[in-house]
């Protein structure tokens, strides 16, 4: 019964993440869920705030303006769905669940905006660090103290990798949003975990990048989004952190 909660809290936490991936990066104040096109005013009611109703509208259209759902609103909603439902049979402490839940749908929009727009946004990245580090005085199995220590590692450690990214393949290689990500990874995860994603992220980046090439889905000169692949990271870590932890250690 708690993985059908924790779907519908996902379903709903997806439409959540697809209307602020459509605002912020515009750098508009998140309001109702609304058409995509931006010379669209329609605003939807309820019946259609999430994307998966939509679909069953008018014809999965836009009713003023006849724009068609975007598969990306689809993909998001129930992928949320999907991996939120899977969450209650990986964490057993419910406090840790909830808060687990929350950090997730911040990694996801993170994903979703950096895939879109290449941007990883301070409106996220900031606040999520100050609300992961005060979640720290309740969390069990992380400390203020941790926390604190890893925010400070993911942000040296990645402003270092910035500056030697920069002065080897030049401006944009490693954007400054990657180095405020890596911050607020660590804040999330703590020591020594966060150490563990930045390498899984770099790790995760190179395989995929190198698979893409190889199968000329992407060109060398191709930008692809660093951010996407250390979120990614930091949600394996969450999800499987101490047993990857001990994995390594023995």
């Amino acid at each position: 019964m708690l993985n059908v909660l924790f779907a519908l809290i996902g379903l709903l936490a997806g439409g959540v993440i697809n209307t602020l991936a459509d605002d912020l990066p515009q750098r508009l104040r998140p309001s109702r869920p609304h058409c995509p096109n931006p010379d669209c005013t329609h605003v939807y009611g309820p019946a259609g705030w999430l994307a998966v109703a939509r679909r069953w509208q008018n014809g999965g259209r836009c009713p003023e303006c006849g724009h068609p759902v975007r598969w990306r609103a689809l993909w998001v909603e129930g992928g949320t769905a999907v991996l939120f439902a899977a969450l209650p049979a990986i964490l057993s402490d419910p406090l840790t669940l909830v808060v687990y839940a929350l950090y997730i749908a911040i990694l996801i929009l993170i994903i979703v905006i950096d895939l879109e727009n290449r941007l990883i946004l301070d409106v996220v990245t900031l606040p999520g660090t100050a609300v992961a580090l005060l979640l720290a005085f309740v969390l069990p199995d992380i400390n203020i103290v941790s926390a604190l220590l890893g925010a400070v590692i993911g942000f040296v450690l990645f402003l270092g990798i910035y500056w030697l990214a920069k002065v080897t393949f030049g401006p944009g290689a490693i954007g400054q949003g990657d180095v405020k990500l890596a911050m607020l990874m660590g804040a999330m995860l703590g020591v020594p975990y966060i150490l563990i994603a930045l390498i899984l992220g770099i790790l995760l980046g190179g395989v995929i990048s190198a698979f893409l090439l190889a199968t000329r889905l992407v060109r060398r000169r191709t930008y692809l989004p660093y951010g996407q692949y250390l979120a990614l990271a930091a949600i394996i870590m969450l999800l499987w952190g101490q047993a990857i932890t001990d994995w390594l250690l023995t």
